[in-house]
């Protein structure tokens, strides 16, 4: 599949929060491996936290489409620069192009982007820790499990309804050499 990436515009918004919420939450997350409906309902994102992202100086929205259909949105995430290194979040495959190497692309340009463009040499993430097959994901592209782990934000709902009181996100980084 030949994807075009591109940075988000304003009008990418509903469209984004669309994927994003297809993605981790509700009955439709499901088609894909990515889902958080198994421990989180309510919003993954919502249009204001999204345009918050676009009108960001040190923050990009990075999308993918197919070539042949660029208004399509198949893929997205958010880099953010933090000086010293990027960090990358928001990251959505729309759920039947999961597992097709799409992903993998994404974070490629991703990375590409944030040595280049923000001239960092490490990506930085927080992935909930119960994800053991996500983090197994990006363990096999190079990021590395810190240990450091930080409190999920129960109590408020922009970051969904926690189904388990057990969630955290932990901190993987990788060199961008």
């Amino acid at each position: 599949m030949d994807l075009v990436f591109r940075f988000a515009a304003e009008s990418d918004v509903p469209a984004l929060v669309e994927l994003v919420e297809s993605a981790y939450r509700g009955d439709a997350s499901r088609a894909g491996w990515t889902t958080e409906a198994d421990f989180l309902d309510g919003q993954r994102t919502d249009a204001d936290e999204v345009a918050g992202l676009l009108d960001d100086d040190d923050s990009r929205v990075l999308v993918a489409a197919v070539a042949d259909r660029p208004g399509d949105l198949v893929a997205c995430c958010h880099l953010e620069n933090r000086g010293d290194y990027a960090y990358f979040g928001m990251f959505a495959v729309r759920p039947g192009l999961q597992g097709g190497g799409v992903g993998k692309a994404v974070i490629n340009e991703a990375e590409r982007v944030a040595r280049t463009d923000f001239g960092v040499r490490e990506m930085h993430m927080t992935v909930i820790s119960v994800r053991e097959e996500l983090i197994a994901w990006y363990a096999r592209r190079g990021y590395t499990r810190t240990g450091k782990t930080s409190p999920f934000p129960y109590g408020d709902e922009r970051f969904g309804l926690p189904k388990r009181d057990d969630l955290e996100f932990e901190l993987l980084i990788k060199p961008l050499t």
